[in-house]
Order: C-alpha cells, then structure tokens, then sequence
C-alpha cells in the first residue's frame, strides 16, 4: 500500500497533509509513504525530515500520483477550484484521494472526480460521532481559527484586551462578543478570556449555554418567537425571516457597546446567515473590530469582504478565509492526526479495505465506481437515488457426472 502526499497548489496555502512524526503509525501498519519535494517547505518542513522517517521523495507530482494507491493532500479540486484542476489528469481510476474538497459547497466539483472514477473520501463529511472524532478535520481547523481569530482582533483594536491598574490610571478591560458557540466559537471565547477581555457570547441553541459559561464568558439570550434552533449534528437550523428580523434587532443593541466582534456562525452547504447589519456596524464605536469567520460562505456581517480589511464608520471588518493556514506547522500537526486515524481506519490486515459497513467510512466517502456516493451531495446535484451496479449472482449449477 502506497500513499503520496502531494504539495498544496491552492494560493497562500502553507499547511501539508502529514507531517514527519506521522510517518511512523503509517509505516508499522504496512503503508509505504511517498512525499512530492517540498510538500512540507511552507509548514517549514523538509524533505530530509520526512526521509529521516523512511518517506521516498518524489520530485515529480505526476510520478507521484502514479506510484500511488492513495494520495493525500489538505485541499482537493472544490477547495481549490483553480489550481486543482490541473489534478484532474493525474488521477487515474480507481485511485483513493483523501482531504477537504468542500463538497457541501462545491458538489459540481466532487461529480468531476467522479466522472475520472476516482475514489473520493471528503473529510468534511466525517461524521460528528464519538468514535470519528480523532479524525474530525473541521473541528481541528476551526480550533485553530477561534484562536487566531482573537490575536488579529486584539492586532486591530486600538486597546488592550486585560484590565491593567498602572501608576497612570486603570485601564478598562475590552469588551468582546462572540457570535456562534461551535468549536470556533468556543476556542475564541477562551483566547479572549486568557487575553482579559470581558466576554459574552451567543448562539441560538440555549443548550450551548452551560459550555459558554464553564469558560468565563457571559451567555446572551435572545427573545426570537418559537425558536427551535437545534439541527442534526450539532449545527444550527435556519431560521424563518421573522427570526432572523428579531434576532439582528436585538444583537444591534449588543454589538452596540462591544470593543470586538468575532462572529463563527455557519451552516453547512448553505450561506451564511446574516447577524450583523449595517445599522449594528454604524452603532458600533469608532475603533471597534470585527472578525468575521463565517466570510468564505458570504459572511455573517453585511459588510464583510472574504479576504479583505473593510473599514466602515470607522470600525475594521475582516474577513479571513483560512486562518489555520497561518500557523501551518501546527494545523498540519492537527490535519495529519486526523488523516492517519482515518488511513488506519481503511487498512484491514495490510490492506486497503473500504467497508461500507462502516458509518464514517460510508458517510465520508464521496465518489466511487463513476458515481457520488453521498445521497446528500447528489441531492443537490439532482442526481436522484443512488444506483449500485448489479452483482453477478451465485452459480449454483451443480457439475454431475455424464
């Protein structure tokens, strides 16, 4: 069994699929590990790192792709929809690829692989289950955003974040708002609270409450008519339009006397839904920060721009993308556990072995045989229900003497 870890091709991404001190589980459960050059160079990484751990360096990416059963890397075609097309010649069928393709958000992009007959595991898709969770990509990523979310807001704000009692006067500490109470959110509350900022958060699922305040922070409640906001896995619903009327009212007169913002509140394949308005921007005081995590799916702030620094009635937006790539030698750290606990998964006896008896196996994968798997993604590709190809049946013809 061979698996290639390939480099990144997606623009500013610096984190790898594996990093060295991975290798080993790899290898003692019969995986021979191939690295394209400099796959780990913007993690800091080098390839005699990887070959201290017995990896093969392989200089060019197609060779690498072609001695490979299954290849590796962090952002598959639909996360990097530019780029990684050029990938799409590389795969040969049959072939195993395993990383983040954002397939609720791009599932065109998983029917393309499909149609190359590649075998396609989409970690976003790894189920939100006990057992699956040493192989949960999104909630390692979102970690690591919370926090980085938190030090570019204190960079930004022209304050500090503690409460500091010097020969010059009391500084009064800095108000923060966290909006969404999920990995991120959680993560962004505890950085705040390390940093000495008075916190508050909210999120429309009141069963949240007890892990916001078992952090320091202040659980903020909000009046909306027949709210049930709990959905499957964890994540929120939608709400109707009245909700979402009442909810911006409300969270206006918060906003209005916060130093920071940091708003994380998604739901997966749809847009982000829209906590902060315009008018809640223009309340806001003049040198006020917000750090919009929700900007790759369109924003939770009406005014966010992905990737970019707004300044509007003189409060700073940003609207990071992908904060984990900014401290990729640890993100890659996260991402590689994460894929080896799900390549040990797929390996039986020394071999490749794709059970789809198994839940997160079954729920991951994405595309097989020319087909998307997931009944989810084809839903919203209009595919209609999936069609297993038949399977010869039995010879049960005896052999009689004649």
């Amino acid at each position: 069994m061979k698996v290639a870890v390939v480099r990144e091709t997606y623009p500013g991404e610096r984190r790898v699929a594996l990093l060295p001190a991975a290798l080993p589980a790899l290898t003692q459960a019969g995986w021979e590990v191939l690295i394209e050059a400099d796959a780990g160079a913007a993690a800091g990484v080098s390839d005699a790192a990887y070959q201290d751990q017995g990896a093969q360096i392989v200089a060019d990416r197609g060779a690498a792709f072609a001695a490979a059963d299954v290849v590796a890397q962090v952002r598959w075609l639909g996360a990097n929809p530019t780029a990684g097309r050029d990938d799409l010649e590389l795969v040969r069928a049959g072939q195993i690829l395993v990383g983040s393709c954002d397939p609720l958000g791009n599932p065109a992009a998983v029917k393309e692989l499909a149609d190359r007959q590649a075998t396609l595991f989409a970690l976003e898709l790894i189920p939100r289950i006990t057992r699956a969770q040493s192989m949960d990509v999104l909630s390692s990523m979102a970690t690591l955003a919370g926090y980085k979310a938190v030090l570019k807001a204190a960079d930004h704000l022209p304050k500090l974040f503690p409460m500091l009692m010097t020969a010059a006067g009391t500084l009064a500490p800095a108000k923060v708002l966290v909006l969404g109470a999920g990995v991120a959110g959680l993560q962004a509350i505890a950085s705040a609270r390390r940093l000495g900022a008075v916190v508050q958060a909210y999120d429309v699922r009141p069963a949240v409450e007890e892990q916001i305040t078992s952090l320091g922070a202040k659980f903020i409640s909000l009046q909306l008519d027949n709210a049930d906001a709990e959905g499957q896995g964890g994540y929120a619903k939608q709400l109707n339009e009245a909700q979402v009327a009442q909810q911006q009212a409300q969270l206006a007169d918060i906003i209005a006397h916060c130093d920071v913002c940091i708003s994380t509140a998604a739901i997966p394949g749809r847009p982000a839904p829209l906590l902060i308005t315009e008018d809640a921007v223009e309340r806001m005081r003049a040198g006020s920060v917000i750090v919009d995590l929700a900007a790759e799916r369109g924003g939770n702030c009406a005014l966010t721009q992905a990737d970019q620094t707004v300044v509007a009635s003189g409060v700073t937006i940003l609207g990071p993308t992908n904060l984990p790539s900014e401290v990729p030698l640890h993100a890659s750290q996260m991402l590689g556990k994460n894929l080896v606990q799900f390549l040990l998964l797929l390996t039986q006896d020394g071999q490749i072995d794709i059970d789809l008896k198994d839940e997160v196996l079954r729920d991951t994968l994405a595309a097989k045989d020319g087909q998307v798997q997931n009944q989810r993604l084809r839903d919203m590709l209009d595919l209609g229900p999936l069609v297993l190809p038949a399977t010869t049946p039995p010879d049960h013809h005896l052999a009689t003497d004649g």
